[in-house]
């Protein structure tokens, strides 16, 4: 990314250039990008491709104006960091489906930061319903935020008993942190199953594709587009279904009607120009 996309990114978020990578300025950043960069899933309604490059995601994120889910946004996101001089590593993890079995290898893509000042973050602007602070990625304790209170733990054994981790023969300079997989745990309840060890944007492909193509996918078998509100609650447009969700949790919903109120919401509260509304295909019969 050059100066020139990283300042068109930052206009996108409505930010000025930070003076240092400071952890205040990943703070912002990263609250910015919830409240402007919707987690959507829109272009695997749209047929539209989704490939996992710098160039394609900064064209959709920035020149676009879209959103996307997680390996887009913080891959964008990831690199817009980099180009403002963090140190960034992406880091592959697996989320908690039902009955607290874990995704598929490559499920979720979230980012370690470094910052100028000493601090080591879990940043990830890419969950939907997640954290609106970076966690403290080496604190294995409480971490409240206003979108729940969050903790970052060391991981057991995975569903085939295995405790993942570090290499078995550790560099001398290995960083501590750098060994058992991690527990993302919000509200008492994990979220997903992070690796230590870092990845290339590429590694997230296959992930990519499953999620975008499968049938057992929620992507594929279902509409979202979401982003935190101003107040720090939320608003969800799920198919026809528009979620309000106040700071305390209070929530209102209520169904959209016709084409043109759908597309007036993606409009005029996500930011989203779309000339024809996304629908979910209907499944084969079996």
């Amino acid at each position: 990314m050059n100066s020139a996309q990283a300042d068109a990114y930052l206009r996108r978020l409505g930010v000025t250039r930070p003076q240092r990578p400071t952890t205040e300025a990943l703070r912002e950043l990263h609250l910015r990008h919830l409240r402007t960069v919707p987690f959507e899933n829109l272009s695997i309604h749209l047929g539209e491709e989704i490939v996992l490059e710098e160039k394609r995601l900064l064209d959709k994120v920035v020149e676009g104006r879209r959103g996307g889910f997680c390996y887009e946004l913080n891959g964008a996101f990831g690199a817009l960091l980099t180009a403002l001089g963090y140190e960034v590593r992406l880091l592959a993890g697996r989320v908690h489906g039902d009955g607290g079995r874990l995704g598929i290898p490559y499920d979720h893509l979230a980012l370690r930061v470094r910052t100028a000042d000493g601090g080591d973050w879990l940043a990830d602007v890419g969950f939907g319903a997640h954290s609106h602070w970076p966690l403290a990625f080496k604190e294995r304790g409480e971490q409240p935020d206003p979108g729940g209170v969050f903790r970052v733990a060391e991981a057991g054994p995975d569903d085939a008993g295995v405790l993942g981790g570090g290499e078995a023969h550790p560099a001398d300079d290995a960083d501590p942190a750098d060994g058992a997989d991690l527990e993302v745990v919000r509200d008492g309840r994990p979220q997903y199953r992070l690796e230590t060890r870092p990845r290339a944007l590429g590694d997230f492909a296959a992930g990519a594709w499953w999620h975008s193509t499968s049938p057992r996918s929620h992507f594929t078998r279902s509409l979202v587009c979401s982003r935190v509100t101003e107040d720090g609650g939320r608003i969800t447009l799920a198919g026809r279904t528009l979620t309000t969700t106040a700071p305390g949790g209070r929530k209102e919903a209520r169904e959209l009607g016709t084409d043109g109120e759908v597309l007036a919401v993606y409009r005029d509260r996500f930011g989203i120009g779309l000339d024809r509304v996304p629908a979910v295909a209907p499944r084969p019969r079996s």
